[in-house]
């Protein structure tokens, strides 16, 4: 974080949870001159009971009192609009399932708040991602962060050396129980809060329900590989790989008992396919193809001299484990990724996240898989 910290300003985004307070006392007791900053981002509904702002704003700026800081509030919530859920939209009216958080770091947290924080006079900023970042000879390396439980270097693999070079984490080096460990000693107010897991900057609500606002309904048949139709999809756009509640068909079509699984999306026929049984084999694939690389290094991993690939570990989803693969990069920012074994529910539209050891190198937007 710098040899010398001593009243280097930094600007830290305070969302009013534990992770962003406990990151702004750590600086603040490491010498750093301390500015929080609340960022509100989503207006379109903001007085529901889904996502309501200003209970974060409450505890944001409870927290800044608690630690003598300064708090201010910025609207970025036409960035927003424009960079995120514009494009958040337009995938899922293609059928695809986008991770909007993946977005929100590179196009907010990262570009729309830095540039915020460098106006204010600060180099860098702070969040409370857990995460970590390595300098070696000029260059930046985005790391796993140490709780395994908690890591989100799978969010941030879109970084940029420049974006990562101002960044800093410093709950990246903690286990979450450390956390609530210290925001419990200093008397934080929001120590017991518990960590939000909606969409980013928008909250927790019915998803379907939400959609359906920005999105129109297009009914088509739910239909078995061997074409058995057993019952109606709202459309396309509502569902993901892998879903299992909300297909509203029941468990014992067939009489096995077995839960029924969204597996397929034909979008010429507005068609949804479902299968039976958590290891079908439509919702197994061993490769996967992925465009939009984006690599933290700024270029693709180099193949070994006399190798066809470059042996690594993937995420296909954020809750899962590292799965073994072979990377075999193509032109135009493509890579196809061939798994030691099947992966389960790989979905288009999704991040697949490459990792060498604790380093994240970055990754790509699934576009395809083959079983």
């Amino acid at each position: 974080m710098g040899q010398n910290p001593s009243q280097e300003p930094i600007v830290v985004g305070l969302s009013g949870g534990v992770d962003s307070a406990v990151s702004a006392y750590l600086l603040k007791e490491q010498g750093y001159a301390v500015t929080g900053l609340f960022m509100k981002n989503w207006e379109d509904d903001d007085d529901s009971e889904y996502c309501s702002s200003r209970q974060d704003w409450i505890d944001a700026a409870s927290v800044a009192d608690v630690l003598g800081i300064e708090l201010e509030a910025v609207n970025f919530a036409t960035e927003y609009k424009e960079r995120v859920f514009a494009e958040f939209l337009r995938e899922y009216a293609a059928g695809r399932t986008p991770n909007p958080d993946v977005l929100c770091n590179s196009e907010i947290k990262f570009k729309a708040f830095l540039d915020h924080a460098r106006r204010l006079g600060a180099r860098r900023i702070a969040t409370g991602h857990y995460a970590r970042v390595r300098a070696t000879d000029g260059r930046v390396a985005l790391l796993r962060g140490v709780d395994p439980g908690k890591d989100q270097s799978y969010f941030l693999h879109r970084l940029t050396q420049e974006q990562l070079a101002s960044a800093v984490f410093p709950v990246g080096e903690l286990h979450k129980s450390a956390v609530r460990a210290i925001a419990q000693r200093i008397g934080l107010p929001n120590a017991a809060k518990r960590d939000s897991t909606g969409i980013c900057f928008i909250g927790e609500r019915p998803f379907r329900e939400f959609l359906n606002r920005y999105l129109p309904t297009k009914p088509g048949p739910i239909r078995t590989p061997d074409g058995r139709t057993v019952g109606e999809h709202m459309g396309l756009s509502f569902y993901t790989l892998g879903q299992r509640k909300g297909l509203g068909i029941g468990g014992r079509r067939d009489g096995s008992g077995d839960a029924w699984f969204v597996a397929r999306k034909d979008l010429a026929a507005n068609t949804l396919y479902v299968v039976q049984g958590h290891d079908h084999p439509w919702l197994l694939a061993d490769t996967l193809t992925a465009t939009e690389a984006s690599w933290i290094a700024g270029e693709p991993p180099r193949i070994p001299p006399g190798e066809e690939a470059l042996r690594l570990t993937a995420k296909t989803r954020y809750r899962q484990a590292d799965a073994p693969c072979a990377l075999r990069p193509a032109e135009d920012g493509a890579f196809r990724l061939a798994f030691d074994t099947p992966q389960w529910a790989v979905t288009p539209g999704q991040s697949a996240v490459l990792y060498d050891g604790e380093v994240c190198l970055g990754g790509g937007i699934i576009t395809g898989t083959a079983q």
